[in-house]
C-alpha cells in the first residue's frame, strides 16, 4: 500500500474519509466489546451492540423461551426476537461477558440492539441506570450460570419487580440453564453452594441441600411448575421428582415438574401453546405425580409411585393451561422405592416384520416354507426379547433385521442378490420415530449387517446417509463387522443372475422381466416399545442384475422407511415407484393429517396409488395406538408380528390366516 503522501492528490480526500470511517468503526466495535468502566465500579458490567435509538419494527407479544442449557437453537431465538417485535433485547447474567449478545445480534439477528448486564452485587439490582435499561427492554433473556447468585442478587429487589412487570406488560422473556431454573413459580436455588444430584435428592428430599425458593418470579403458566435443566444429559429425573415430592408435601398439591434437555428450547406463546426446538434430538419432560408421596421424612429416602413422565418432542404440542400434550413422543412411569428411581413404560410392546413381497407359490417348496417361517419366528423372538427387557423400539427393529440379514433365504445381508457385474451391493435404513433421527447406507459390499451400520450413521455421525467405500471406512471406525465379499455368495442368487444375463443377451428388456418376476426381496421391521416410541428399519440386496449403482427405496428415508410419533412403515416392492410417491412417509402423513387408519392409508398407497403407476409390492404399518396393517398386492409376502405375550404370528401367502393385534395403548 502506498504511503498517504505518495497517493495522487485527487485520491487523498477519499482516503482521508475512508481512514476516518475505519477508525470510527474500530472505535465503535471496541466500545461494544468492552465493559463500561463506570458500571464495573457500581457492581455490574454493561455491554451493548446495535442502535439503541432505533424504532422497534413490530409489536411485542407475551412469550416464554424455556431452554435447558448448552448451544442455542437459533430458530427458537429467532422466534423470541419476533415476539419482541424485533426490537431491543437485554441479557441478564451474573457471570461471563458479552458473548451471548454477539450471538443474538450477529448470528441469530432480527433485533435492533442487545444490551448485557452482568451482576456482581445485590446493590446493582437497585441501580437506577440498570433499572432503566431493563424497563426499556422489548425482550429479556436470563443467561446460564449459578442460580444462587440470581436469588441472592435479585429476589425482592426493584429488578425483581421490573421483571414481573415486563411480563405483565405482554413482553417476552426467556432463560437458559440457571436462567430457566428461576422462571418457575418454585425454583431450585442451589443455595448450598453445590448442585444437587438425583441420588442425593432421592435419598433425603427434605435435606438441607434441597434449597427450594418460592415467591421469586411470577411467570404466566409456570406458577405451579418447578423447572430443571441439562435434564437427560445429567440424569436429573430423580432430583426433579424429589423437588416435586417436597413441594407437594409442603402444601403445594398441584405442582408439577418440567425438565428441558441441553441444546433444546420449549417456546410457549401468549396463549400457552408450546412447541420444541432442538439441535440434538432433545426433549422437554413433563412430570405429573398422582397425589402425595408414599413416604417422605427428614433423613429418610423417598417413596413415590406413579409419577407420569411425558416426552415432548419437535412433533409434539403442549398446552400449558391444562398441561395436555398432543402427539407425545413417549410416556413412561417413574416409581421411587427406598430412594431408588425406576422408569418403566406401560404401553404393550409390539413388533412387526416382513421378509419381502413378491413371494410366488410356484417357486416355493415345503422346505423353503418351513425355513421361512422358522426364520421369521426367530427374528420376532429376538426383537421381542429386547422389548421385554425394556429396551427401546430401535433395539427391537435392529435385532429382528439382523437375524433376517444373516439368513440366506432373504434378499438382504447374506442372501443379497447379485448385480449385473456379479457383485453384491447392500442398502439399509433406520429411523427413530420419537426424534425423527435417521441413518442409511447404500452400495456397501463388505458389511455383514447393513442395518447396524445404518444405525451407527444415525447415532454416531452428523449425517443421514453414507454410500460405498466411504460408508465401509466409517464401518471400520465404528467397529461394525466387515466380511469378505464371498460371504454373500449363495448358489441360488448366482444362478438367478446367470438366468438374468441370458435374458439380457436375448434382448429382453429389464422392465418387462421385473414386471413378470415380482420378487424384489427386502426385509423390514417396525416396533413400538413400552414407552410408546416407534421405530422402523429396512434392509435389502436390491434387484438381480441391477446396473450403474442403482439404488432403490429401501435406504431412502421417506420412501422405503419412515417413522414419527404417530406411525412407522417399512416397504418392500418395486423401489422406483416407492421413491416416486415417497410411499412410507405418505402413509404416515395420511394417518396423521387425514386421520386415516393404518389399513386405509396402506390401501391407498400400496394397493391403489403404486399399482396405478405400474408398480407393486407391500408394506408393514404400525400406528402409535397399536394398529397394524400388512398391505401387499403380490401372491405372497413374508410377514409376522409379536405382542406382549411373546407368541409369534407369521404368514406367507395372501390367503394365510393371520389375526392382527387389537389397537391398545
Amino acid at each position: 500500500m502506498l504511503p498517504f503522501k505518495q497517493l495522487p492528490v485527487f485520491l487523498r480526500p477519499a482516503a482521508s474519509c475512508l481512514l476516518a470511517l475505519g477508525l470510527a468503526v474500530i472505535g465503535a466495535n471496541a466500545l461494544a466489546g468492552a465493559a463500561d468502566p463506570a458500571a464495573v465500579r457500581d457492581g455490574y458490567e454493561y455491554y451493548q451492540v446495535g442502535d439503541l435509538k432505533a424504532t422497534r419494527p413490530g409489536a411485542t407479544e407475551p412469550a416464554l423461551l424455556l431452554m435447558g442449557g448448552g448451544e442455542w437453537p437459533h430458530q427458537a431465538f429467532a422466534w423470541l426476537a419476533a415476539k419482541g417485535g424485533h426490537g431491543h433485547f437485554v441479557i441478564l447474567r451474573a457471570s461471563g461477558d458479552d458473548d451471548l449478545q454477539k450471538e443474538l445480534y450477529h448470528d441469530v439477528g432480527g433485533v435492533a440492539s442487545v444490551q448485557t448486564l452482568v451482576f456482581h452485587s445485590r446493590a446493582a439490582a437497585s441501580d437506577p441506570k440498570v433499572l432503566e435499561v431493563v424497563r426499556q427492554a422489548d425482550g429479556i433473556f436470563l443467561a446460564g450460570g449459578d442460580q444462587a447468585n440470581y436469588v441472592r442478587f435479585w429476589k425482592g429487589t426493584p429488578l425483581n419487580t421490573l421483571l414481573d412487570r415486563h411480563v405483565a406488560e405482554g413482553k417476552p422473556i426467556g432463560g437458559s440453564s440457571a436462567g430457566l431454573a428461576i422462571l418457575g413459580g418454585h425454583a431450585y436455588g442451589a443455595l448450598d453452594g453445590g448442585s444437587m444430584v438425583s441420588e442425593e435428592a432421592l435419598r433425603d428430599p427434605l435435606g438441607k441441600g434441597v434449597t427450594l425458593v418460592d415467591g421469586f418470579l411470577h411467570m404466566p403458566y409456570l406458577q405451579q411448575v418447578i423447572t430443571d435443566t441439562h435434564f437427560n444429559a445429567r440424569a436429573r429425573q430423580g432430583r426433579l421428582i424429589a423437588f416435586v415430592a417436597r413441594l407437594r408435601h409442603q402444601g403445594h398439591p398441584d405442582v408439577v415438574g418440567l425438565g428441558v434437555d441441553e441444546d433444546t428450547a420449549l417456546c410457549v406463546d401468549g396463549h400457552g401453546h408450546g412447541r420444541l426446538f432442538t439441535l440434538n434430538n432433545g426433549f422437554a419432560w413433563l412430570l405429573r405425580p398422582d397425589g402425595q408421596p408414599v413416604r417422605i421424612g427428614a433423613g429418610k429416602p423417598l417413596d413415590y409411585r406413579g409419577v407420569r413422565v411425558t416426552g415432548i418432542g419437535t412433533q409434539s404440542r403442549i398446552d400449558m393451561r391444562d398441561l395436555r400434550v398432543q402427539r407425545p413422543v413417549f410416556e413412561t412411569i417413574a416409581d421411587v422405592r427406598g430412594g431408588t428411581l425406576d422408569l418403566h413404560g406401560e404401553v404393550p410392546p409390539l413388533l412387526v416384520i416382513h421378509g419381502g413381497a413378491g413371494v410366488e407359490r410356484a417357486q416355493m417348496t415345503p422346505q423353503i416354507e418351513a425355513q421361512a417361517r422358522a426364520a421369521l419366528e426367530l427374528a420376532l423372538r429376538n426383537g421381542h426379547a429386547r422389548l421385554k427387557a425394556g429396551k427401546p423400539a430401535l433395539d427391537a427393529v435392529t435385532a429382528a433385521i439382523a437375524v433376517l440379514e444373516d439368513d440366506p433365504l432373504f434378499n438382504a445381508g447374506r442372501g443379497a442378490v447379485f448385480t449385473h457385474d456379479g457383485k453384491n451391493e447392500l442398502d439399509a435404513s433406520i429411523m427413530d420415530g420419537s426424534t425423527l433421527a435417521a441413518g442409511a447406507v447404500a452400495g456397501v459390499q463388505r458389511v455383514r449387517n447393513p442395518v447396524l451400520l445404518a444405525r451407527a450413521v444415525m447415532e454416531h455421525s452428523p449425517h443421514v446417509m453414507m454410500v460405498g467405500a466411504g460408508a465401509e471406512q466409517f464401518a471400520v471406525e465404528q467397529g461394525v463387522k466387515l466380511v469378505d465379499p464371498a460371504y454373500f455368495r449363495t448358489e441360488k442368487r448366482w444362478q438367478d443372475l446367470q438366468k438374468a444375463l441370458k435374458e439380457d443377451a436375448a434382448g429382453e428388456k429389464l422392465g418387462a422381466r421385473l414386471a413378470a418376476l415380482k420378487h424384489f426381496g427386502t426385509v423390514g421391521a417396525v416396533a413400538r416399545d413400552s414407552e410408546g416410541r416407534l421405530a422402523a428399519a429396512t434392509s435389502t440386496g436390491g434387484m438381480t442384475d441391477k446396473r450403474y449403482g442403482r439404488v432403490g427405496d429401501s435406504p431412502i428415508v421417506g420412501a422405503g422407511t419412515y417413522a414419527n410419533a404417530a406411525c412407522a412403515v417399512s416397504g418392500t416392492g418395486w423401489g422406483e415407484f416407492y421413491l416416486r410417491v415417497s410411499a412410507a412417509r405418505e402413509i404416515c402423513l395420511r394417518m396423521a393429517m387425514l386421520d386415516e387408519s393404518a389399513q386405509q392409508a396402506g390401501q391407498a398407497v400400496i394397493n391403489d396409488e403404486i399399482p396405478q403407476m405400474g408398480g407393486d409390492g407391500g408394506a408393514i404399518i404400525l400406528g402409535a395406538d397399536g394398529s397394524v396393517a400388512l398391505p401387499f398386492n403380490t401372491e405372497g409376502m413374508y410377514r409376522g408380528w409379536i405382542g406382549a405375550d411373546g407368541v409369534p404370528h407369521v404368514a406367507i401367502y395372501s390367503g394365510d390366516p393371520l389375526a392382527l393385534p387389537e389397537p391398545a395403548r
